[in-house]
């Protein structure tokens, strides 16, 4: 099979075994150092997560009652201890989970400039590590999980097009 011959096995999408995860809205983190590439997180490699042992954006699930940028402050606090000083919403996913008997879900990412500094005083507290990576080699050396491969993808074209220049 084309999957498992070039090194992908189905766990390294979801688990196979014990809980499934499930869906929620979520936000994320494109967070971008001054040098331009992408800071991600190693996702931890336990079952019950989507994408383990992927690297991904920072964030998770939004909390009742809290805000989406609520959420992505609380969540960066939790996991790189980083106190959030101003994110702009880039793009939104929407997932329609309802043949799964789950609901529609969105996934929000908002785009964060890191100084240097700022990214040496990470304290990475969720995940198995944390980088920084240019896009192109990001997307290509490395797995990461779709959707934020799509949001950076999105966003590296963002910077180059015509409109931007």
């Amino acid at each position: 099979m084309f999957v498992e011959s070039h090194g992908f096995r189905p766990e390294h999408f979801v688990p196979t075994r014990g809980r499934s995860p499930r869906p929620h809205d979520a936000v994320a983190a494109l967070l971008v150092h001054e040098d331009g590439r992408y800071i991600m997180q190693l996702r931890d490699g336990k079952p019950g997560i989507f994408y383990p042992a992927h690297w991904g954006c920072f964030g998770g699930a939004v909390d009742t009652g809290e805000t989406p940028v609520d959420a992505l402050r609380r969540e960066l606090r939790e996991e790189i201890e980083l106190d959030m000083p101003g994110a702009t919403r880039f793009t939104q996913f929407d997932f329609d989970f309802t043949t799964l008997g789950y609901s529609k879900v969105y996934r929000i990412y908002f785009e964060l400039k890191v100084p240097d500094p700022v990214f040496e005083r990470f304290v990475l507290r969720e995940g198995q590590d944390v980088q920084a990576f240019l896009g192109e080699d990001l997307l290509v050396t490395r797995r990461v999980t779709p959707y934020d491969a799509f949001a950076v993808w999105m966003h590296m074209s963002r910077r180059r097009s015509p409109s931007n220049r």
